[in-house]
Order: structure tokens, then sequence, then C-alpha cells
């Protein structure tokens, strides 16, 4: 379900004639208020271990729970997209990101209670400081190092990461 669908009324005046002004927005004919929805910002982290293995998590959590992952997760508000990837790749990894390489970027819809939420999906390769301090942690089940001939894209829940693995994989 579109995440547009579930505003009935404007958050700004309360006004039921919210209504749809474009595939991305609604707007308030009484009081004029436009709501877009733009996309979510997301990352997610290649990093590969001295032995050239790619770190892989297998999810905790719904979407997508058991299936296999890579260290990301949503930006939060003031945050820049390097500072949320080196948090989220301390809270599931308990790795410290050391260096940042940006290398791409995907579109993405992100089921989550129901909701369909559109996030723009931000690929980085990654140095860490000690690849051995290695321990799942927040919403990684457990935290694996998979050498890139062993990957199979299949395996993986998410439909940006699937995609942004065969993108990485044919870049080695």
């Amino acid at each position: 379900m579109n995440i547009l669908d579930k505003f009935g009324s404007c958050p700004v005046c309360g006004s039921s004639h919210f209504e749809l002004n474009s595939k991305k927005s609604r707007k308030c004919a009484n009081c004029g208020f436009e709501l877009f929805m733009n996309p979510a910002a997301a990352v997610v982290a290649f990093i590969t271990n001295g032995r050239g293995e790619l770190l892989v998590e297998r999810r905790k959590l719904e979407p997508a729970k058991g299936t296999l992952d890579l260290p990301g997760g949503f930006a939060d508000v003031l945050e820049t997209a390097e500072e949320s990837l080196a948090r989220e790749v301390k809270e599931e990894t308990g790795l410290d990101v050391t260096a940042a390489r940006y290398l791409f970027s995907l579109p993405n819809v992100y089921h989550y209670s129901g909701l369909d939420v559109p996030t723009l999906d931000m690929f980085f390769a990654c140095e860490v400081a000690d690849d051995a301090a290695l321990m799942a942690g927040d919403d990684a089940a457990e935290c694996f190092w998979v050498a890139p001939g062993d990957i199979h894209t299949e395996q993986f829940g998410l439909r940006s990461v699937r995609q942004g693995l065969y993108q990485y994989l044919n870049m080695q």
C-alpha cells in the first residue's frame, strides 16, 4: 500500500479535502499544503576482510527475516550518508568504519508494517578498523564472511541488495 493512501485528512488544517495531486503528492484544497512522498535515504556497506571475503548478515527481523543481507539501514534526521553508514555498521556488526567510498545508488521499495516505503539505497565500499571485532547486533541475527565466488544473490531477501550485489560483484 502506498503511504499517501494512509492520509485521509490534511496534517496541517485537518481538512478532509486532502486529495491526490500527483503519484507522489497529496494537496489540501482548503489550506494549500502539499505533502510529497520522497524516498527515505538508506545506506548499504560492502566490507571485505584481508582474504577478500565479503561481510554478510542474516536478517533477524521482517521484512525478509532469515534471509541474507549486507550491513546498512536508514539514515536518521540530520545525519550524513557516511554517518548513517558508520552508525548502522557499528550497531549491526560491532565494527568501526574508518573509510567509506560511495559506489552507486538504487531505488527500492521497502515493505514494512503493511506499507511500501520508497527508498534510495546508497552503496559504499568500506574499510573497518579491526574485522576481528565482528559481533552481530541490532537487527542482524548473525554475521559472517563469504568468498565472492560463494555468494548467491538469490539468498538475499531485499531486491536492491540483490541488485547491488550483482553490480558490485561485476565491478570486481
